[in-house]
């Protein structure tokens, strides 16, 4: 009887690894993007038939939606990580992660455009996940007092997303990452700062008299 289930789950974990080999080397291939982003290219980086990809991924579409799914799940996942060590940086490291599930999501924006689109399921699954991340680091950091709490997670959202597709060169993605990091440290509060104004707020004191 072992040996029969060994033989029954042996296929199925098979099955298993090369859903993830061909998911992982989509989201290479397509972070990369250009002419070469296609099926055969993900077959051959995960090391797999073509028709093992196609078994798993009926469509193209079917394919490009698992790998959107599977990186909001990971960035969701990756918020859970981050929640101990500084708060301030566990935010940065999440968005510097999300430019890069962005660079995957632009090299298959064609095939995502009726997918994605403004409230169909998916789009509401990516926004309500990606909110409540990146919501549960922005409390962390405002509740430590480490920054503003006047800025929702909406709000921050909208403007990572802003920052990533404004830019469509090459090389985009250094560009928005060093912006990101101005912008992170521009919503820190600093007490040092809060100091400083209160003592420049204080009437100076009378100059002392020179004895003669």
């Amino acid at each position: 009887m072992d040996d029969h289930t060994d033989q029954t789950r042996k296929p199925r974990a098979d099955a298993v690894r090369n859903r993830e080999r061909v998911l992982e080397a989509a989201k290479a291939v397509f972070n990369a993007g250009g002419p070469e982003a296609s099926l055969e290219a993900v077959a051959k980086r995960a090391g797999v038939g073509i028709g093992t990809l196609y078994r798993h991924f009926p469509t193209r579409e079917d394919l490009f939606e698992a790998v959107y799914r599977r990186e909001v799940e990971q960035l969701s996942e990756l918020a859970e990580q981050l929640k101990n060590g500084d708060p301030v940086d566990a935010l940065r490291r999440w968005l510097h992660s999300g430019v890069e599930f962005v660079a995957t999501k632009k090299g298959m924006v064609a095939a995502l455009a009726l997918a994605v689109q403004s409230g169909s399921e998916l789009h509401a699954f990516s926004f309500e996940r990606l909110t409540k991340a990146i919501g549960s680091l922005l409390d962390r950091a405002a509740a430590a007092g480490a920054m503003r709490a006047d800025i929702s997670p909406e709000d921050l959202l909208r403007a990572f997303f802003g920052m990533c597709y404004m830019h469509d060169q090459p090389g985009w993605q250094s560009s928005v990452l060093r912006m990101l990091d101005v912008f992170v440290d521009g919503l820190r509060v600093r007490p040092v700062v809060k100091a400083k104004v209160r003592a420049a707020a204080k009437p100076a004191k009378p100059a002392a008299k020179r004895k003669r």
